[in-house]
């Protein structure tokens, strides 16, 4: 009984330091739900109880206790087994540990794929100053390193999971420890704890997102298909808007997975002036900027889970022969024609978009996505051996298949002044316009 009394007075002590940084003002009444959760979460993370969450520190524990405890509150199940770790930090060893939650998606054919998204645990704990001859301890609270990005990820699993229904790929939510200095968790996950790291299709990297939701950068190495997301969510009503920018703004979790040929992204709003000092503190927060900004990562992750794979290299969209006897369409000296046009756009937008019938049952679902497919045209122009070299759903490549298949004759190619058989690729995009009730593709009407 004693033992319960000292237990329970230990929490309300924990509970009125972790919101002993701010106090509820008359604003704080007429706050969002989603707005509230982010002060919980940054108040509870960031207080001085968690002494600044350095690596393998009581504090990182207690945030991933905490993590943990709102995953499964949101209805994630939380994998435990092979998250805990051990580092060589100069003479000591460091004990710290990832936070593994999982979503299953719906869509059989690809739910043993994954979406990781990602944000780091720890900070850089305490350390000592010397103020008129007296030392003083600083604590680097890290609200917005990365306080910030770990509520963010709490609050995109409530919105996933509320979605499940919508949501295709399974998606992985990582809160990764020792990370701040080593990046050891996201290298321990990939490496070591999660066996189906091939089976990754994308990571999304969370990390310093309370500075303002007009300074949203979307950081992707220059993929073209992540980057592709973000320009298909330009005509969304969307509360703002991700810039996209060639520059890292600075390393993270998401370099692991780069470094193992997974298309990365990272959201962040940069760099800010009190990054990596004890100033870093909940009142520097934009908690609505947050809310926001939720919005979009929330279309942006959505659209991971339920469109096709991304590639890690542009290069990877090919039109290499697979049978002998095939000359690829860049190789031949006079390439095949559509309705005299040796461009492939041409045979895009007179035959495939103008043929093309949206699936009802994709419509239903909300799946649309680009489906490459892969064909011969042979030394009479006939179109042959089409197939879906990448696809996105049973209903939008038979679709894509059933339109190319059917393709009138083209005039073939030559080279060397006779006709070759050439193989071709073409992505066939199947895009959901929302317009007054009406849905569209490729910016035309469905009827």
């Amino acid at each position: 009984m004693i033992k319960q009394r000292i237990l329970a007075l230990a929490l309300i002590l924990v509970s009125a330091t972790a919101f002993a940084q701010y106090r509820v003002s008359v604003e704080d009444l007429s706050d969002s739900e989603t707005v509230r959760a982010f002060k919980e979460h940054v108040g509870w993370l960031s207080s001085a109880a968690m002494e600044g969450r350095k690596a393998g520190s009581e504090g990182e524990a207690e945030a991933a206790q905490y993590v943990e405890g709102k995953l499964k509150e949101y209805g994630i199940d939380v994998l435990t087994a092979g998250n805990d770790f051990s580092i060589a930090s100069g003479n000591d060893t460091i004990s710290s540990r990832n936070v593994l939650g999982f979503l299953q998606g719906w869509d059989k054919s690809v739910n043993d794929r994954y979406i990781v998204v990602g944000a780091r645990l720890d900070n850089l704990g305490t350390d000592y100053v010397t103020i008129d001859g007296e030392k003083v301890r600083r604590i680097y609270y890290g609200a917005n390193g990365n306080a910030s990005g770990l509520a963010m990820m709490l609050e995109l699993a409530r919105k996933l999971s509320y979605s499940r229904s919508l949501v295709r790929r399974s998606v992985l939510f990582v809160g990764f420890g020792a990370s701040a200095q080593t990046f050891a968790g996201a290298w321990y996950f990939l490496n070591r704890s999660f066996k189906d790291a091939g089976n990754i299709d994308a990571m999304v990297n969370l990390d310093m997102l309370g500075t303002g939701a007009q300074n949203l950068l979307l950081f992707t190495a220059g993929n073209g298909d992540l980057n592709s997301i973000a320009d298909g969510l330009q005509g969304e009503l969307l509360p703002v808007r991700a810039s996209l920018t060639p520059q890292a703004p600075y390393p993270g979790d998401h370099m692991a997975f780069y470094d193992r040929e997974i298309p990365s992204a990272l959201f962040t709003t940069g760099r800010y002036p009190e990054h990596g000092t004890n100033r870093d503190s909940f009142e520097i927060i934009d908690f609505e900027g947050m809310e926001k900004e939720l919005e979009y990562i929330y279309s942006y992750v959505s659209a991971l889970c339920n469109g096709p794979r991304p590639l890690f290299r542009n290069d990877s969209i090919t039109s290499t022969p697979s049978k002998p006897g095939v000359m690829a369409y860049s190789d031949v000296d006079v390439k095949p024609m559509f309705l005299n046009s040796p461009d492939p756009r041409t045979f895009m937008e007179k035959w495939v978009y103008q043929y093309l019938k949206y699936p009802s049952y994709a419509v239903e679902n909300g799946i649309h996505g680009r489906v490459l497919v892969d064909f011969i045209i042979d030394e009479t122009g006939k179109v042959t051996d089409v197939r879906v070299s990448r696809g996105v759903h049973t209903s939008l490549d038979e679709e894509a298949l059933r339109v190319v298949s059917a393709s009138p004759k083209w005039r073939p190619g030559r080279h060397q002044g006779k006709k070759v058989r050439v193989a071709l690729t073409v992505a066939v995009d199947f895009k959901l316009q929302k317009d007054k009730g009406k849905f569209g593709i490729n910016g035309k009407t469905l009827r």
